[in-house]
């Protein structure tokens, strides 16, 4: 199976205010590729506090980073014609909706996927499942809340829940999970 996991951090509330995006490429069920970016977010020089405070990465961080606009091409060639899964899904989507609104940027045509939604089909028995308490549980360490390290994990743990649910082909995930499988 192939999908790419995605994870933005955002500098403000702002859904078009990506400071870092970060992406796990799985071909054939293996991970082969994670890349990250530090992007300079178009409220540069501010970052709120609070969005700080979670990732930790600050305007210094970013300045001399490239724009979303800047690294877009790269990372579009890099989720073409894959299912894309984050963890919450619905907060990443609309980060990647919003960055390319901003830019005026075309919105590719792109399922995606929630492995919250798929954790909850695989584990149905665990008391939470955000990304750090899914690491904790398939012992994973990670740098929670950089975007290339959740990326990776939601990579990971999509591929666990995948073998736990028999699924070994996007077609049968497309089945099984269709009803939780959205359009950019």
């Amino acid at each position: 199976m192939d999908f790419c996991a995605i994870d933005f951090e955002t500098a403000t509330f702002d859904r078009h205010s990506a400071c870092e995006l970060g992406i796990c490429v799985v071909q054939d069920s293996k991970i082969v590729e994670t890349k990250t970016w530090l992007i300079k977010p178009p409220s540069f020089p501010y970052f709120s506090q609070r969005n700080i405070d979670v990732h930790g990465i600050l305007p210094d961080d970013v300045k001399d980073a490239p724009t979303f606009e800047d690294i877009w091409y790269e990372v579009e060639e890099m989720m073409y014609g894959t299912l894309m899964i984050a963890h919450n899904a619905s907060f990443d989507a609309n980060v990647l909706r919003g960055c390319l609104d901003y830019y005026g940027m075309f919105t590719p045509k792109l399922n995606y996927l929630c492995s919250i939604q798929l954790a909850k089909k695989s584990w149905n028995y665990l008391p939470r499942y955000g990304l750090k308490h899914l690491a904790e549980y398939h012992q994973i360490k990670f740098n929670h809340h950089r975007a290339g390290d959740d990326a990776e994990v939601c990579a990971k743990i999509s591929l666990l829940a995948f073998e736990k649910l028999f699924l070994t082909s996007n077609e049968e995930i497309s089945e099984y999970m269709k009803a939780k499988i959205k359009k950019l």
